[in-house]
C-alpha cells in the first residue's frame, strides 16, 4: 500500500510492528501419566522440515554477541536472567541453577501472511519476522508468539490489523456468511509466494459442529495449520502433542507504530488502539474513560509540549494490548539495534511474553483444580483416594511454579518495571495466584483433616480389640494356667490343634474389628456416669444387631 492510497485526513503509520501472544494450554497424552517434554514432537523427522529449535544467544566467540542481545539480558534482574537463559556454568558441570526452562521453536517455511478486509477487495502483504513456539518445563503451557512487519498505513488500517488479525476464530456472522470480527481471509504463503494455508472464517458448520459436539470452540484452518503436528484437544487426528484455548478468542496483542507525529493523533483514536478497538468503534464516553491516562497509558515519555527526541513516545497498555506509539523521523525511536524498537522487540516482548505466562499457568492449574474437584465421589474409595493424588500433585506443580516462575519484580529499570506492573495488574494475575493459592490451601487442609480423620478411625479400632484381646488373654493366661494338655499328642495333632485355635482366633479378631466402632459407643456409655444402664444395654444390644 502506498502514500497515494491513503484515505485524506488520516494519520499515516510509517512503520507498523505486531506481535501476537497466544497462551495455550497443553493436555497430557496419558491420564496420570508423568511431566511430559511436550516440545518433543517438534523433534521428529517430519516435524524437524518445518520448526527449528533456538540455541541460545550467548556464542563462544564474544566479538559474535550482538549488542541488542545484551541490552536485553543486562534490562532484567539476575533471577529473570537466570529464568530466561539459564547458567552457563550448568554446562561445565558446576552445581548452578541449569540451564533455562524454555524451549523456542521457530516455524521456518512462514514468510508472509497476506490480509485481505471485508472492506478492500486488494490485500495486503505483511512480513512474518518469525513464528515461534515457547515452551516451558514442567508447566503445560504453550505460548505462539507471531511477529509481522509492514510499512506505510492508515492509521484506520494499523486498527484494523490490530483488530482483527489476531482471531483464533470469529465471534459470529453476518447475514451474508462473512464472519465477524476477524479479517476476510488470512493466507499464509511460503519465500515463493505460494500459498501454505488459509483462514476458513466463513465454515459456519465447523465451528458450529465443534461447539455443539465437544462443547469446545474450534480455531481457523490456517492457525491450526501453524501449530501442527501440535493439533486441538477435541481432533480425532492421532497427535504427538495436544492443546486447547485457555481464554477467548482474542490473542493479547502488542503493536509498535512509527507515526509522522504523535500528539496528531486525538484522544478517541488512542483509546481504540489501548483497547484493540475497530477504528470505526463508538469513543467510550468520557464518564468512563475520564481517568484513561492514569489507568491505561504510560506516559513517562509523552509529553506533547516539548520538543526533545523522547518526548513523543507514549505506551499504552490495557493487558488484552501494549501499544508503543512514537515518531517516525526520531532514529531514537525506529533504530532496531539501539533504538525504541529493538526494546520494543526484545525487552517489551519479554516484559508481555512473562505476564501472559504468568496469568496462563495460574489458569492452567485452576482448570485442573476444577476438573479434580468435579470428579471427587465421597462414596467412591477409589474417587477419594485420585483426587488426593491429583490435589498433592497440583499442589507440588503450584510449588515449583511460585518459586522458579512467578516473580513480583522483574527489572530495575523504571520503564520496564513500571511496564510489567501495569500490565500484570490489568491481567489481574495477582488477584488470580491469591484465589488459587487459597483454593489450595483449603483442599490441603481438607486432605489433612480427612488423614486425621482416618487415622483416628483406626486408632479407635486398635483400641477397641486391644482391649477385648487383653480380656481374653487375661482369662486364658491366668497364673500361666493351661487349660488343655496337648503334650501328648503327636505333632500332626498339635499342629491341627495350632491352626484351628489360629483360625478361630483370627475370625474372632476380625469380627471385633468390624464390630468395633459399636463396642465404641458401648464403652463410651459404660464409663459416662451420666448415662442410665437401660442405655447403655441398648447400645450394648446394637453391638450385635445388624443395620
Amino acid at each position: 500500500m502506498s502514500a497515494t492510497t491513503d484515505p485524506a485526513g488520516d494519520c499515516f503509520v510509517r512503520q507498523f510492528r505486531q506481535i501476537l501472544i497466544w497462551p495455550l494450554q497443553l493436555m497430557p497424552l496419558v491420564k496420570g501419566g508423568p511431566i511430559e517434554n511436550h516440545w518433543q514432537a517438534l523433534t521428529t523427522p517430519e516435524a524437524r522440515e518445518l520448526w527449528r529449535e533456538l540455541d541460545d544467544e550467548f556464542p563462544e566467540n564474544p566479538e559474535h554477541y550482538q549488542e541488542r542481545h545484551y541490552r536485553e539480558f543486562v534490562a532484567f534482574l539476575p533471577h529473570v536472567q537466570r529464568f530466561l537463559y539459564g547458567e552457563r556454568a550448568s554446562r561445565s558441570g558446576r552445581t548452578t541453577y541449569g540451564e533455562s526452562p524454555i524451549r523456542i521453536f521457530r516455524r521456518l517455511d512462514v514468510k508472509t501472511a497476506r490480509l485481505t478486509f471485508h472492506d478492500d477487495p486488494a490485500p495486503l502483504d505483511v512480513e512474518v519476522i518469525h513464528a515461534d513456539l515457547y515452551f516451558f518445563y514442567d508447566v503445560d503451557v504453550v505460548i505462539p508468539a507471531i511477529e509481522i512487519a509492514t510499512e506505510n498505513l492508515s492509521l484506520k488500517r494499523a486498527q484494523d490489523v490490530i483488530y482483527r488479525f489476531g482471531r483464533a476464530y470469529p465471534a459470529g456472522w453476518t447475514h451474508d456468511g462473512e464472519g465477524t470480527n476477524c479479517l476476510e481471509r488470512v493466507d499464509w504463503l511460503d519465500a515463493d509466494g505460494a500459498i501454505l494455508s488459509s483462514s476458513d472464517y466463513q465454515a459456519r458448520a465447523k465451528y458450529l459442529g465443534s461447539v455443539c459436539g465437544h462443547q469446545a470452540a474450534t480455531i481457523s484452518a490456517h492457525w491450526e495449520w501453524l501449530l501442527a503436528p501440535l493439533r486441538l484437544n477435541q481432533s480425532p487426528e492421532p497427535a504427538l502433542a495436544r492443546y486447547r484455548q485457555l481464554e477467548f478468542h482474542r490473542m493479547p496483542t502488542m503493536a509498535w507504530l512509527a507515526v509522522d507525529d504523535p500528539t496528531a493523533i486525538a484522544r478517541p483514536d488512542y483509546m481504540r488502539l489501548a483497547f484493540a478497538s475497530a477504528p470505526d468503534a463508538p469513543a467510550h464516553t468520557g464518564r468512563f474513560m475520564y481517568d484513561f491516562e492514569n489507568r491505561y497509558c504510560y506516559d513517562r515519555f509523552y509529553d506533547p509540549g516539548r520538543s526533545d527526541s523522547v518526548a513523543h513516545t507514549r505506551m499504552l497498555c490495557s493487558g488484552q494490548a501494549f501499544i508503543a506509539v512514537g515518531e517516525a523521523g526520531k532514529r531514537l525511536f525506529v533504530d532496531a539495534e539501539r533504538g525504541f524498537l529493538a526494546q520494543f522487540r526484545h525487552q517489551y516482548f519479554l516484559v508481555g511474553l512473562i505476564a501472559n505466562f504468568h496469568r496462563a499457568a495460574l489458569l492452567m492449574m485452576s482448570d485442573r483444580l476444577v476438573a479434580t474437584v468435579s470428579r471427587l465421589k465421597i462414596e467412591d474409595r477409589e474417587s477419594v483416594a485420585r483426587f488426593r493424588h491429583d490435589i498433592r500433585k497440583t499442589l507440588e506443580t503450584f510449588l515449583r511454579f511460585t518459586h522458579r516462575y512467578y516473580f513480583s519484580e522483574i527489572s530495575d529499570q523504571l520503564p520496564l518495571r513500571d511496564v510489567f506492573r501495569l500490565w500484570a495488574g490489568h491481567l489481574g494475575t495477582d488477584r488470580l495466584y491469591a484465589e488459587l493459592r487459597d483454593e489450595l490451601s483449603d483442599m490441603s487442609s481438607y486432605l489433612e483433616t480427612d488423614l486425621l480423620r482416618r487415622q483416628a478411625k483406626t486408632i479407635l479400632q486398635l483400641t477397641v480389640t486391644t482391649l477385648l484381646s487383653l480380656i481374653g488373654s487375661m482369662t486364658t493366661g491366668f497364673l500361666g494356667m493351661n487349660l488343655f494338655d496337648l503334650t501328648d499328642l503327636g505333632p500332626v495333632q498339635q499342629i491341627g490343634v495350632f491352626l484351628m485355635v489360629f483360625l478361630s482366633t483370627a475370625l474372632l479378631t476380625f469380627y471385633t474389628v468390624r464390630k468395633s466402632r459399636r463396642f465404641a459407643d458401648f464403652l463410651d456409655a459404660l464409663a459416662d456416669q451420666k448415662a442410665d444402664w437401660n442405655n447403655r444395654m441398648s447400645l450394648f444390644k446394637k453391638v450385635w444387631r445388624e443395620r
